[in-house]
């Protein structure tokens, strides 16, 4: 197991190296001149090219060819951004906002506990209801259960979050009143940062209330986000009890005189997994990269909506280190879900 880790770990890093590239690029192709965009449309060319050459806009995106041509020197080639980028990021660097000028991983490592803590509150709506959901429908086949969870998972999927979201807020937050329709905490509610965890950081002080009212903004949002995840985990778990049920040992246990609570629980939930667990891994990376519009519909304040702002101001440092981070969250979990299969199936060996 160690040494399949080990491999794993280092096979991470030239997926790391192309997603840099990928991000780099996308970023760049994104319409627009931050120079211009911060001097404005009627900024002389001079003025444009002077604040180009402060943020070293003004080299080239990959190969510096005009400088190697020069000097004969090999390393000018590498005079570009995309290098400098690189360069940054193996020294722990994600750069300084061209706009704020605050240090990109600061201003990350602030933001981030707020968007993992949105995410986390998807995923936990996720597996409370989608898990159950499934095995009731699949241990229900063809009844009207089923039914209804089938119906409810396709109406989950195809519902775009940026209405449900804004239907939460108009529902249960303007008309009934229920929960806050956004933010992270109300006026006047302080909380010590220690994780950064609003919730757990509030639990750990004793703040009953500041957690109180933490939990019911996380609400609205959370379900929001997962419901998409929600919907995805109950149709898996259905497809997969259903055909774990049909198993041979499953029928065994049954003639045995196991009632069919211990079988489903105990025996078929567990082998069923697998596949679950992969769409769990992929639906919370999911989650991260969806939280961008969730936490600009509720107001959220987590590197979500810090990159779409961002992206409209055409901030390259920003966009290109919360893309990156997100990138790399989503393959550690995925490489964490690879893993944890040797937990679930006693069968899987990682020799």
């Amino acid at each position: 197991m160690t040494a399949y880790v080990v491999r794993r770990i280092l096979g991470l890093v030239p997926v790391l190296l192309g997603m840099s590239l990928l991000v780099f690029t996308l970023v760049h192709l994104i319409p627009g001149d931050p120079a211009i965009v911060m001097l404005g449309e009627r900024a002389t060319p001079a003025s444009i090219a002077r604040l180009q050459e402060q943020l070293n806009l003004n080299r080239p995106l990959f190969f510096n060819m005009g400088a190697f041509t020069r000097s004969g020197n090999p390393a000018a080639l590498v005079d570009s951004q995309f290098f400098a980028f690189l360069g940054s990021i193996v020294r722990g660097n994600l750069g300084t906002s061209i706009f704020t000028r605050v240090d990109v991983a600061t201003e990350l490592a602030a933001r981030f506990p707020a968007t993992f803590e949105l995410a986390v509150g998807g995923m936990v709506v996720a597996l409370l209801i989608g898990i159950p959901a499934g095995v009731l429908a699949a241990v229900r086949k063809n009844s009207t259960v089923d039914v209804a969870v089938t119906t409810a998972s396709l109406i989950g999927v195809a519902i775009p979050i940026f209405w449900l979201g804004m239907l939460f807020i108009y529902v249960f937050a303007v008309n009934l009143g229920w929960l806050p329709p956004s933010g992270r905490t109300a006026a006047g509610v302080n909380v010590d940062r220690i994780t950064g965890f609003l919730i757990l950081d509030s639990i750990l002080q004793g703040h009953w209330t500041a957690a109180w009212d933490a939990l019911r903004h996380l609400v609205l949002p959370a379900v929001a986000l997962g419901t998409i995840p929600t919907a995805t985990v109950a149709r898996m778990t259905r497809g997969a009890m259903l055909e774990v049920l049909n198993q041979d040992y499953i029928r065994t246990a049954r003639a045995k005189g196991l009632m069919d609570r211990a079988v489903t629980w105990r025996h078929a939930i567990k082998n069923a997994m697998l596949p679950v667990i992969t769409v769990i891994g992929l639906s919370f990376g999911s989650l991260l990269t969806g939280a961008i519009l969730t936490e600009t519909i509720f107001n959220w304040p987590g590197m979500g909506k810090w990159i779409y702002d961002a992206i409209g101001a055409r901030d390259y440092p920003i966009v290109q280190g919360g893309t990156l981070l997100i990138a790399t969250l989503y393959v550690l979990v995925n490489t964490l879900v690879d893993i944890s299969y040797a937990f679930f199936d006693p069968r899987i060996r990682y020799d």
